[in-house]
């Protein structure tokens, strides 16, 4: 990537980055950590026109850009809907991208895709980081594990009556604020043209997170192991949702976000 100390736009130290998914959960906290640093940042998403998937709106909001940030998500987590999601989302991307010069090319992915292959969803992923790499744009692959955010989600999924079945295998989320941050240190430096893992400070059994997120928010239903529930179906281990060697590590705590964001009692 160029000296960031000059950009074309002719303002020194001043970027302009779209951010892709600039509206949701994440994409929110980045822009506002990018506008922070003083540069230009442009949320796109299809609610503000600009669809990656369509193509509607790429190339326009792409014109002078040297940095785009990938956060978005499939709104479908079917596995034909989020295969055709990232394939044609990052088709148009790398079409815009190459088009418009753009320098740097930011994707937020997830810790253990390669390993989760039974899920369309992951398998979808994996799809998005191999054109990623192909792409003749230079780039950067933040792989994060769960969101604390999605606990709630996790625990419904596993529920049947007042019953939530889990497997006891390792999970190592993170906050979104954490990720948030993280990708937006990623936008503004060198290209890595690789990967790196992202995860919470502490790894602990997928049943023990989601029993805590329950009993901070008086839930009464009942958290039992099984290990052969898997995750969202799919089977899982220890190193299925915990993040490699030397992973970067967020600083906030599961405790400390729940005593946060859980309802007093």
């Amino acid at each position: 990537m160029k000296n960031q100390t000059s950009s074309s736009n002719g303002t020194s130290g001043k970027l302009r980055i779209v951010v892709l998914g600039g509206t949701g959960l994440i994409g929110t906290k980045v822009v506002s950590n990018l506008r922070l640093l003083g540069h230009e940042v442009i949320p796109a998403s299809p609610s503000l026109g600009i669809n990656a998937v369509t193509g509607k709106g790429l190339q326009e909001a792409l014109v002078g850009t040297q940095v785009v940030v990938d956060v978005s998500n499939s709104p479908s987590f079917e596995d034909k809907a989020v295969m055709e999601f990232f394939e044609s989302s990052n088709r148009n991307l790398v079409a815009a991208e190459a088009a418009a010069g753009v320098e740097h090319h930011v994707a937020l992915s997830v810790v253990g895709t390669e390993r989760l292959l039974a899920s369309g969803y992951f398998r979808a992923k994996l799809v998005q980081e191999t054109m990623i790499k192909a792409s003749p744009i230079p780039y950067t692959i933040v792989r994060a594990t769960q969101f604390f955010e999605f606990v709630g989600s996790i625990a419904q999924a596993a529920t049947s009556g007042e019953t939530v079945r889990l497997s006891t295998a390792l999970m190592q989320p993170i906050f979104s604020g954490d990720v948030a941050q993280a990708v937006a240190e990623a936008a503004v430096a060198e290209p890595l043209n690789g990967t790196f893992d992202l995860a919470g400070p502490e790894a602990k059994p997928i049943t023990e997170i989601v029993q805590a997120y329950l009993q901070a928010h008086q839930d009464s239903r009942t958290v039992v192991a099984d290990d052969a529930a898997g995750y969202f179906g799919t089977p899982v281990n220890d190193q299925s949702l915990t993040p490699g060697a030397h992973p970067r590590l967020g600083t906030t705590s599961f405790a400390d976000w729940l005593s946060r964001t859980a309802p007093a009692a």
